[in-house]
């Protein structure tokens, strides 16, 4: 049987062939076979979700929560040290230049469709008092697009994973002025194994853990965002992590 390893739309946008090593390298250090999708779009991951098409996936907070008590996945690990943040961005054409300056009116933000990211920024908006309605978001399939909305002056703003965002070419980012960024700290992407795939975990993690003695391997651990390796994931984090998300959205 070979199981399926779905990546989230907002993971190493700008180049998905460290992935696509990685799940070669999964594969011979565990024995199993695995087939990764990257996918690029929300709406098409969940719906894979819903068809029980995925065993292993690199997912985002948000997901996890779905994905651990709706789903029956169980944690596996998450980069070591690594925690996932939230950055609200500008054009850098504009006249917009600190969180202040959006006071007053009514924000249009472009985003995808990351529900921990929009918590997030939501949360770094209240302090100008842009809550609610106050804010209206238009769904974009990937950071990519979101960048082009607040370039082309679609929208005001833009949410962002902060890595997706830093992931961005070097000629977006020049068009763009982060104004704001948040610094929680215990929110994170995580690897979690499916229902089919329970049984494994422990080869997993062994095979995880092996990736540290390699050179070649940590070289890849860099690349992938994991720069000192894969740290296992307890139920007990996932359900800190996750009713820290039940928070943000409450």
């Amino acid at each position: 049987m070979t199981y399926q390893f779905a990546l989230s739309p907002d993971v190493n946008l700008r180049d998905l062939s460290h992935w696509f090593v990685f799940n070669t390298r999964l594969q011979k250090l565990t024995g199993e076979p695995f087939h990764l999708t990257a996918y690029d779009d929300f709406a098409d991951l969940h719906g894979a979700i819903e068809r029980d098409a995925v065993d292993l996936i690199f997912a985002n907070a948000a997901d996890t929560a779905l994905l651990v008590r709706e789903r029956g996945f169980l944690p596996l690990a998450s980069p070591t040290g690594v925690s996932d943040e939230a950055l609200i961005a500008v054009s850098a054409d504009g006249g917009l230049h600190a969180l202040g300056d959006l006071a007053g009116t009514a924000l249009t933000v472009a985003a995808t469709d990351a529900p921990d990211v929009e918590r997030i920024c939501r949360i770094l908006l209240e302090p100008v008092d842009l809550v609610g309605p106050a804010v209206q978001v238009t769904t974009k399939r990937n950071p990519v697009l979101v960048a082009k909305g607040v370039i082309t002056g679609e929208t005001t703003a833009g949410f962002f994973l902060a890595a997706a965002y830093r992931e961005l070419s070097q000629t977006t980012r020049n068009l763009l002025r982060p104004i704001a960024e948040s610094h929680i700290y215990v929110v994170r992407h995580s690897l979690l194994v499916g229902p089919r795939l329970a049984a494994l975990r422990e080869g997993l993690l062994a095979g995880l853990a092996q990736m540290l003695d390699s050179e070649t391997d940590r070289a890849l651990l860099n690349d992938l965002g994991a720069p000192t390796g894969w740290a296992p994931m307890s139920a007990e984090e996932a359900d800190l992590m996750i009713d820290l998300m039940d928070t943000l959205k409450a």
